[in-house]
């Protein structure tokens, strides 16, 4: 008997790396997983292998970061199973350009759509089912930069990932009435495909050091099959080799070619002058009348 038999869980990002490690380890103990991501073919592989080991597992692939696709699976999800007893919100990704020079709106409506909005959309979706049991468990997975505004990973993930930590929060602080907990997971680098969309490439020894997806699998698994009355707030972990102490990664800054004061002004003033037309002449004014002879003053 698994610590998990009977039980519904919900991974979303599951396709790969740390979503794919937690979906694999809670089919292993004891639940039904119903895989969440964008691309289906790698959601078939994870449930293909889930299978072979003797575990069940659902594909329900979409782009989460569109409420309606959390909604329809949610929906779904409780049409075939009628419960939902987990949901780990593990969906995410990050860009290349990762400073305010680089990153445009449509970089950053991706990042926030995919780290922020797609855990909100599912969230949503499955508490209407939880508060009907008087009973559910959130899972979300922040990141290191969820606490530590880093440069490393730029400012539109930063800002997601500290809105989660504040989302999972504000989940406990309401929904705890309804026997529903929420933990936050801020985890250090770890070594995920994610990785392959550094500024500057991370070398096999570095991602060696780094935590695996395997640990945050152990992590979730500890956190899942805590009893009722226990709610796990928040997490934080590092690998005990953690490069943010040193420093390591983030790009170089890049400095503006400053222009004095004096020639931007100047620059300024040539911009806007503008030659001047040469005077009209005025025409002449009429020579008065004298009236000196006859002794009268104008007036």
């Amino acid at each position: 008997m698994g610590q998990l038999d009977g039980n519904i869980a919900w991974v979303t990002g599951a396709g790969s790396g740390i979503g794919e490690a937690v979906a694999i380890r809670l089919a292993q103990l004891g639940a039904t997983v119903v895989l969440s991501g964008r691309r289906r073919e790698p959601l078939a592989d994870v449930a293909r292998r889930i299978g072979e080991a003797g575990g069940s597992a659902w594909v329900q692939a979409g782009d989460l970061s569109r409420s309606a696709t959390a909604e329809r699976i949610a929906r779904a999800i409780d049409k075939r199973y009628g419960r939902l007893d987990i949901v780990v919100n593990n969906a995410g990704l990050n860009l290349l350009q990762r400073s305010w020079e680089s990153v445009g709106a449509a970089g950053v409506d991706a990042v926030l759509g995919a780290n922020l909005s797609s855990a909100f959309y599912c969230a949503l979706a499955a508490l209407p089912i939880m508060r009907r049991q008087q009973r559910g468990l959130l899972v979300h997975t922040s990141s290191w930069a969820g606490r530590f505004v880093s440069r490393l990973t730029g400012p539109a993930y930063a800002a997601a990932k500290h809105a989660v930590v504040a989302m999972s929060h504000s989940l406990n602080m309401e929904e705890f009435v309804n026997g529903i907990r929420s933990t936050v997971l801020c985890p250090a680098e770890v070594a995920t495909p994610i990785m392959d969309k550094r500024p500057q490439p991370v070398s096999a020894e570095e991602r060696a050091r780094m935590l695996q997806p395997e640990d945050m699998a152990t992590l979730v698994e500890y956190v899942v099959t805590a009893p009722a009355h226990v709610c796990i707030n928040e997490v934080l972990i590092s690998p005990a080799w953690n490069r943010s102490y040193l420093g390591i990664g983030a790009p170089p800054l890049k400095v503006s070619a400053a222009v004095p004061a004096s020639k931007a002004a100047a620059g300024s003033r040539a911009k806007k002058a503008v030659p001047k037309k040469p005077a009209a002449k005025k025409p002449a004014a009429k020579k008065r009348a004298s009236t000196k002879a006859s002794g009268q003053r104008t007036r």
